[in-house]
């Protein structure tokens, strides 16, 4: 049997940490997934996905990983049930992830994104557009000229 997931995603929110009775730290946070397509009145959607994370890996995110952060994360998908105090059964479904990457800097996300972070608040406010160009027109290593190569130096 296979379950594994792999996202890329901002994070809604700074993660909440807490503590087991034994004293594992345990974070859980969610994470927004654009959708590779757009709905029929051509805006682009998201999942919110609910992610758990464990031990060192959740101190380590709480501390460094805040509400906007572009991370990549990997683990599995779980379905657990409880009983709510109104006698109910409840059914979560949530990532439990092994491991998870910042995907880009601060600094990086303040420059290249076009919003604006303000640290001592922690909010991330998205720009309109932040879908980026992958046109064929632009040339990927900027303005600079063809290269001179003679068809006896290629090695095909």
């Amino acid at each position: 049997m296979i379950n594994n997931v792999v996202l890329v995603g901002r994070m809604t929110r700074d993660a909440e940490l807490r503590y087991t009775p034994s004293n594992v730290a345990v974070a859980t946070f969610t994470l927004a997934v654009n959708r590779t397509f757009k709905s029929q009145n051509g805006e682009r959607e998201a999942d919110f996905i609910n992610v758990v994370i464990w031990r060192q890996q959740a101190e380590t995110l709480a501390n460094w990983a805040k509400k906007g952060a572009l991370i990549g994360v990997t683990g599995r998908i779980q379905t657990r049930s409880y009983d709510n105090q109104q006698g109910q059964r409840v059914y979560v479904t949530e990532v439990v992830a092994d491991t998870f990457e910042m995907l880009e800097s601060r600094s990086v996300r303040e420059r290249q994104s076009g919003g604006s972070y303000n640290q001592q608040s922690q909010n991330y406010s998205a720009p309109t557009n932040s879908v980026p160009n992958f046109s064929r027109d632009e040339n990927p290593f900027g303005a600079t000229n063809p290269l001179d190569i003679s068809d006896d130096d290629l090695p095909f």
